[in-house]
């Protein structure tokens, strides 16, 4: 019997149509959305921008490998509710100057329902750092992330 190993290194592809300067139509595995920017800057607002799908990105990387790592670490963390407040710096995207660090704070900010004692949210929290590919990303762009875990009901 062969004994394979999960392939470590996959291609993750997406593709879009853009129909206007602001308009990407993406396509990604059997899903389809918009990104977009608001009315106010020309856009139809049919989606989050790319800078607001940058952070939502954050969120979702931080719900799932916060529940692997919760598991692997028998920590009961129920269910997350997670915020996150961005520091952008707009001078780029407006083509004022090259900035080095467009997002310059994220604050993070992970309310658990579970029994998860605050020692163990810690714990967690250290877990997810190690492991989160956008955290990372973020981090070794240069962004400061600030992160609070916090019990849900305390």
């Amino acid at each position: 019997m062969v004994d394979l190993k999960p392939q470590m290194t996959v291609k993750l592809r997406a593709k879009a149509q853009s129909p206007s300067h602001s308009l990407s139509n993406i396509s990604i595995r059997d899903l389809n959305f918009a990104i977009d920017e608001p009315e106010a800057r020309g856009g139809t607002n049919l989606g989050p921008t790319p800078t607001d799908t940058a952070i939502s990105a954050l969120i979702g990387c931080t719900n799932v490998i916060a529940h692997k790592c919760a598991e692997s670490l028998l920590i009961d963390i129920g269910h997350l509710d997670i915020s996150a407040v961005c520091d952008f710096d707009r001078r780029g995207v407006t083509l004022q100057e090259e900035i080095d660090v467009p997002f310059v704070k994220i604050t993070l900010t992970v309310e658990a329902d579970g029994t998860a004692t605050e020692a163990e949210l810690a714990r967690l929290a250290e877990e997810v750092s190690k492991y989160c590919p956008l955290s990372k990303l973020f981090k070794q762009a240069g962004t400061e992330i600030e992160e609070s875990w916090v019990r849900k009901n305390d």
